[in-house]
């Protein structure tokens, strides 16, 4: 133990942070080697690096955002003509799933805290009228596209350190929702350490650092550190599908969004929807000095969120929903060429040891957090995609307990879409004079994927009066 402890003072001291074995005399043997345990997973490049800044940090922002204008983007169809464009991109995107050609990939990483749930939220149960889980709806879409086109559809889950074992328990214990375990892939993402103000390892307690996950952006760190991009390369993946789990709605591997993606070449795609008002908390794709960037909502200047286009609408009026396509090609590239996308800062108020509280800034925020997010990538891909989708078949995210993008809102959507199906089949749940539904709906992905699916099998004499519930396990 002692040997251990001399050489990680050594590096931490090469490091500048040494302190943060300061409390080691009042440790006993096993907060020691927890201590060090931790101290031995830490990235030294990412350490070293932040050594270099100057601290107390100052968020950089976006910089000078004058000359940012709109990405181009393909929009939803208007005409016959783009029906027959988009006939041909969905065609073009069932050939591909057809030879196996696309996985997914699904970030999982966060837990349920925010809606009150004690769990992975991934488990979260949002399903009108079973309670299906966020989990189950995702994977149920996924075997239907497998049955019917006849090819796996490989998963990559990535957790978090926080849940991954419990992810992987919970995929077990439903028998992971009639899909071959061989073809999801669970693999964690990296936690990066909180500094103080003073660019000091942060430490929760005496004997323990504070961590925290990386970042969605981090799962190109992950899907190089497990390997993975050989993996899918030994399956034959040409086109990699990626999403959030929290999106109740997401289109998982539509085919339409597949072949524009491929007919274009694109290395990196993106689907956007058009955004209910200026202040609509989602990001904004854009050219800026030659180079696609993403700016969030924070960031863009009040003008340019309310200015308007020639017609009338808003200038900056799609948002991006965090459902992306990568090529294989591109993201070995990345890998290739050691890219790392850039580190945004976030002050937090953290539990930390008294000295470290001691040191906080206004309004109590003792703590800096490093993140990598995904669209960032946007900056290295030379031929970008950018598709129009339909908000109301396609992005409906649990952020919030209450209010908009809540499970609330998710399974009024969810009802809502499943409804637009039956009345396109000839039947009409009961609705309130407003509108709205009076009975909650749910259709299995594995009962049918569309209104056409559905038109094939409904039953006789469906009771429209009381809640609707049509589903097919997996084993049928």
């Amino acid at each position: 133990m002692n040997e251990r402890y001399l050489r990680m003072m050594g590096k931490l001291a090469a490091l500048g942070q040494e302190r943060a074995l300061r409390f080691w005399p009042e440790l006993d043997e096993n907060s020691r080697r927890r201590l060090l345990d931790q101290l031995d997973h830490l990235d030294e490049e990412f350490l070293a690096a932040q050594r270099q800044r100057k601290w107390p940090l100052v968020a950089a922002g976006a910089g000078n955002l004058d000359g940012f204008t709109p990405q181009p983007y393909i929009p939803l169809p208007a005409s016959r003509e783009e029906e027959e464009r988009w006939d041909r991109a969905r065609r073009d995107g069932e050939k591909l799933l057809a030879q196996g050609a696309v996985a997914v990939l699904v970030v999982a990483g966060g837990q349920g805290t925010r809606l009150g749930y004690p769990g992975a939220k991934g488990k979260y149960p949002v399903g009108p009228v079973t309670g299906r889980s966020l989990f189950q709806y995702h994977i149920e879409k996924m075997v239907a596209l497998e049955r019917k086109f006849g090819r796996p559809l490989p998963l990559y889950v990535m957790t978090s350190p926080a849940n991954h074992q419990e992810t992987i328990g919970f995929f077990k214990e439903n028998n992971w929702f009639g899909k071959d375990p061989r073809t999801i892939i669970c693999f964690p993402q990296r936690m990066l350490p909180v500094f103080d103000n003073c660019g000091q390892l942060l430490l929760e307690t005496c004997a323990s650092l504070s961590l925290s996950p990386d970042g969605h952006g981090g799962v190109l760190y992950a899907l190089r550190r497990h390997q993975l991009l050989e993996d899918m390369r030994r399956r034959g993946i040409r086109h990699l599908f990626y999403f959030q789990v929290d999106n109740v709605l997401v289109r998982i591997a539509d085919p339409a969004y597949l072949g524009f993606h491929d007919q274009m070449a694109a290395e990196m795609s993106a689907r956007t929807v058009r955004k209910r008002d200026p202040w609509e908390k989602l990001g904004h794709i854009g050219r800026l000095d030659g180079a696609c960037k993403v700016i969030e909502y924070t960031e863009l200047p009040e003008e340019k969120k309310t200015a308007c286009n020639e017609e009338g609408g808003l200038l900056f009026g799609q948002g991006s929903i965090a459902i992306h396509l990568f090529s294989l090609d591109f993201l070995e590239r990345l890998a290739r060429q050691k890219i790392e996308l850039p580190y945004h800062i976030a002050r937090k108020k953290v539990a930390s040891v008294e000295d470290q509280r001691a040191a906080a800034a206004d309004g109590g925020l003792n703590a800096v957090k490093f993140e990598q997010f995904i669209f960032d990538a946007f900056s290295f891909a030379n031929r970008i995609l950018v598709l129009e989708t339909d908000r109301r078949f396609e992005f409906s995210p649990i952020k919030n307990r209450e209010g908009e993008d809540s499970p609330a809102t998710a399974r009024r959507d969810l009802s809502e879409m499943f409804a637009g199906w039956l009345e396109a089949c000839g039947i009409s749940p009961r609705r309130h004079a407003d509108g709205t539904l009076a009975v909650p709906i749910e259709i299995s992905p594995l009962y049918a994927m569309s209104a056409d699916e559905l038109q094939a099998k409904l039953p006789p004499g469906l009771d429209t009066d009381r809640e609707i519930l049509l589903e097919e396990h997996a084993g049928a």
